[in-house]
């Protein structure tokens, strides 16, 4: 091997070295996505009725949002209005169907 490969070759492994360990978003210029912190949320559901329990033990606001699916074809589904869990807080949200109820989630929308 000559010395300008050589000398080429070690000047190169530590430029590929850091490049690699750098992550791509901080090499683009951009800013690392936040966190995803959420609320912890219980649901639980009662004949037609569902209930969550949502606490957040994080420093930032998460909105919450309970939805409902009803398990009748002519039963409306229900997607409640969206409720901010403050930092160290529980929030309740309630909804229902007129029937039995499929199934039950809680969306999340953190903000800082």
């Amino acid at each position: 091997m000559r010395a300008t490969h050589r000398r080429a070759a070690a000047l190169l492994t530590p430029a590929i070295l850091v490049t690699a360990l750098v992550p791509t978003a901080a090499r683009a210029g951009s800013a690392p996505p936040p966190p995803e912190y959420r609320a912890d949320c219980r649901t639980s559901v009662e004949g037609s009725r569902a209930v969550a329990y949502c606490h957040n033990p994080y420093p930032g606001i998460d909105r919450v949002r309970l939805h409902v699916e009803c398990a009748r074809w002519w039963d409306i589904d229900m997607d409640g209005a969206p409720v901010d869990v403050r930092p160290a807080d529980t929030v309740r949200l309630t909804d229902r169907c007129w029937k039995e109820i499929r199934t039950v989630w809680v969306s999340h929308e953190w903000r800082v």
